[in-house]
């Protein structure tokens, strides 16, 4: 058995430890630094301890030992977690949509003999695996549109929204600038501007700009593409209020109180969908082509559809590691999945589309 171990028993990480420990595959610890550790209903045989990752001493002793480490932990730690693991031969995986933290993992991979994973989850994630995949199969791609969005099914406030993610994380991508490429060059542009409105499925959503939902892609895909874009979708009328927010308040400046406002008026939810659509245009022997990935995941009673969606991705690029399909040392870009790979995975089969087949 492999041996990981996850820091953070919030939601995502009991739900990645879950996921692992079911498959009977790998030894899994679960870490926390609060001693009371709730089990999530998990399934199967999982260790605990007491960690506090903030303390480099009790860091390096947890990761001691483990195969891999996975932070299901706030963005601002993972630094420190990816030097623990470093120094301690461990490979690292992490869900953070921070770019500046993400940067910082890259540079901490460089020259490593462990491998290195940020990003793994939907966006930064899954939907740069798809991004990638779909502007390769064009003789030209001119444009790699995504959008992707975690909402209620029932929304009941005028800002139709729950909280079903990292709060800090939320707040990061409505106030920091916005990776892209336009025009063939990569730029950045201002978050939350960039309003579009669509209908799927007789819903109407509105999407805008966010930051960190592409990760790596810029890079990657550097004078491969003209244009390249990420959007959160919301229900309509959400941006203009979040704009309120944080320019006419000027709560850009205050992202504490900011924070403090949205955790006591903004009701969790476990009835959630999620979202996620990348439009691919370009040309095919010689002619102007789209094509279109698109899923909705719902909650299913034991998960909401950012826990699922989210712990799936990483446990997908955990097993694809595990299997030699990635890099075995340095930094891991999601994008160095090949997408008929990550779907083949038995967490996969929740991120294909319904009656649509991936071509290798």
């Amino acid at each position: 058995m492999r041996k990981i171990i996850i820091l953070g028993c919030g939601r995502i990480g009991l739900r990645i430890a879950e996921l692992l420990a079911g498959t009977g595959d790998y030894a899994v610890t679960v870490a926390d630094r609060t001693e009371s550790q709730p089990d999530g209903g998990i399934v199967g045989p999982v260790a605990r301890r007491q960690v506090d990752v903030r303390d480099p001493s009790a860091l390096r002793q947890a990761l001691a030992g483990q195969e891999m480490v996975v932070s299901a932990c706030p963005y601002f730690l993972n630094i420190g977690i990816a030097e623990a693991a470093r120094d301690c031969g461990t490979h690292y995986f992490d869900l953070t949509e921070d770019v500046e933290t993400a940067r910082a993992v890259a540079k901490i991979a460089a020259g490593a003999d462990t491998a290195f994973a940020p990003q793994c989850g939907l966006a930064p994630g899954f939907v740069g695996i798809v991004g990638h995949h779909m502007a390769l199969g064009f003789d030209r791609t001119r444009a790699i549109q995504m959008r992707v969005g975690a909402l209620p099914v029932y929304p009941v406030n005028a800002l139709k929204y729950s909280l079903t993610w990292s709060t800090d994380g939320l707040i990061n991508e409505y106030c920091n600038p916005c990776d892209a490429i336009f025009d063939g060059r990569r730029v950045q542009m201002l978050p939350l501007e960039g309003l579009e409105r669509f209908s799927l499925d007789g819903v109407d959503y509105e999407a805008f700009n966010t930051s960190g939902g592409l990760g790596s892609l810029c890079e990657t895909l550097a004078g491969k593409v003209e244009e390249l874009s990420y959007k959160t979708i919301r229900y309509p009328g959400h941006r203009d209020i979040i704009r309120l927010l944080l320019h006419d308040l000027g709560l850009q400046h205050d992202r504490e109180t900011l924070q403090r406002i949205f955790e006591r008026t903004i009701p969790r939810t476990e009835q959630d969908v999620v979202i996620l659509m990348v439009n691919a245009i370009g040309e095919k022997h010689g002619r102007l082509c789209q094509e279109t990935y698109s899923i909705k995941v719902y909650g299913d009673g034991r998960a909401s559809a950012i826990q699922a969606t989210t712990a799936g991705g990483l446990c997908a690029m955990v097993d694809l590691f595990v299997a030699g399909r990635l890099p075995l040392r340095g930094l891991i870009r999601q994008e160095d999945a090949a997408l008929p790979d990550f779907l083949a995975t038995r967490f996969g089969s929740l991120f294909r589309p319904p009656r649509q087949r991936i071509a290798a």
